[in-house]
């Protein structure tokens, strides 16, 4: 198997006890690459000398939509300087949230127009974390698809919306990313996107240590518990699932820009 989690926080501290060990486990179970997400407003430098120190590690960086209240000068500037880092893939996560509200939504929506427009800049793609707010996401991104500032390549994280809104943001050339949560008996929405998204721009992750997969939900979820969530889409599309595997793996390090060992 050859895997590519596409989003995973490992570097936070619910993995300090047996980090080393969860990266052992990834590598065994055919996870062979791992995209970090690590907050502008967290400890950037140590999920950096991670990636430093696994070539398989890679990490993209922003403000999630839970703290743009604390998008400060500060932030951005830690943002920019992670950016130029060589492990750095995109800017991310970044979006709206209006499940939790943990930030106010004027602010939100304010913060994700910067770091859409820091994107630009710096000519990388996002990995987008949208909550209970895709009508309004969606008519940001076609607004900005129109003016030609929208960052081409970028990935809608844990995406757990319906194939209607699927569509949209594959028209606007994004990727559409699953997660653990297309495993559940509860999300056949999820299935049907599971079924029909191209499989050019499909992609799997774990955004462990949350929603683990079926049969493993309620553990503390990790980068190797991303064959579930590949299996499953592997049974609804009727495919085998080292092929879905090589396919998800090219559509990663093409959405990463990251050289494959053929490439080299």
């Amino acid at each position: 198997m050859n895997l590519f989690d596409t989003h995973c926080h490992i570097s936070l501290d619910q993995f300090a006890e047996d980090r080393d060990q969860v990266i052992e486990r990834m590598l065994e179970a055919g996870v062979r690459h791992a995209t970090l997400a690590v907050d502008a407003t967290e400890d950037v430098p140590f999920a950096e000398e991670m990636c430093q120190a696994h070539d398989f590690l890679y990490f993209v960086v922003g403000v999630h939509p839970h703290n743009a209240i604390k998008y400060t000068p500060e932030a951005e500037a830690i943002l920019l300087k992670a950016a130029k880092h060589p492990k750095c893939r995109a800017v991310g996560e970044i979006g709206l949230d209006y499940h939790y509200d943990l930030s106010p939504r004027d602010t939100q929506r304010a913060v994700f127009e910067r770091q859409l427009d820091l994107a630009m800049d710096l000519g990388m793609p996002v990995q987008l974390h949208i909550r209970e707010a895709h009508g309004e996401c969606m008519d940001l991104l076609r607004r900005r698809a129109a003016a030609g500032t929208m960052p081409p390549g970028s990935i809608m994280h844990c995406f757990t919306g319906s194939w209607e809104c699927a569509k949209v943001y594959l028209n606007l050339g994004m990727y559409v990313s699953l997660s653990g949560a297309v495993t559940f008996k509860n999300a056949p929405k999820l299935a049907e996107v599971a079924a029909n998204v191209p499989l050019d721009r499909l992609l799997v992750e774990t955004d462990c240590p949350y929603m683990a997969p079926v049969p493993l939900r309620g553990r503390r979820n990790e980068p190797a518990f991303v064959v579930h969530t590949l299996n499953k889409i592997a049974e609804i599309r009727g495919m085998e699932p080292e092929a879905l595997a090589e396919i998800t793996t090219r559509n990663a390090m093409r959405a990463f820009r990251i050289e494959s060992e053929e490439d080299r």
